[in-house]
């Protein structure tokens, strides 16, 4: 399976509301998620808190999806635009885009860097 698809396959089994499956079988043990802050998570357990974290976070999910997905298989990147609609338990609603450039070991993300606008800078 090129990395391609298994960057299509993780976002196919997030959309179908299994963030956590995907976690599970798309991360490394030694994964470092780094946030467009420049905030770095390091490790599967700490990005697997993180990860809770957020969807617990969550009211209700509106939609997703990507709107883009390529990849340098010889480099084992691939580069994923997506985006979220969602209602926070606070009330709040967003709609949230990114892009993450995720390196790949073998099977797994070894480190994933996230851009997208933060908030108040």
């Amino acid at each position: 399976m090129s990395y391609l698809e298994k960057a299509k396959d993780l976002y196919r089994m997030i959309g179908e509301g299994n963030m956590l499956d995907a976690f599970e079988k798309y991360y490394h043990e030694d994964v470092v998620m780094v946030e467009a802050t420049g905030e770095a998570r390091e490790g599967k357990d700490t990005n697997r808190k993180f990860e809770i974290e957020w969807l617990n976070s969550l009211q209700e999910m509106h939609g997703g999806g990507t709107t883009a997905i390529t990849s340098d298989e010889g480099a084992g990147v691939t580069i994923v635009e997506a985006w979220i609609d969602c209602t926070f338990k606070n009330g709040n609603r967003m709609k949230m885009e990114q892009v993450c450039v995720q390196r790949w070991e073998d099977d797994q993300i070894i480190r994933e860097r996230f851009y997208y606008n933060v908030p108040g800078q």
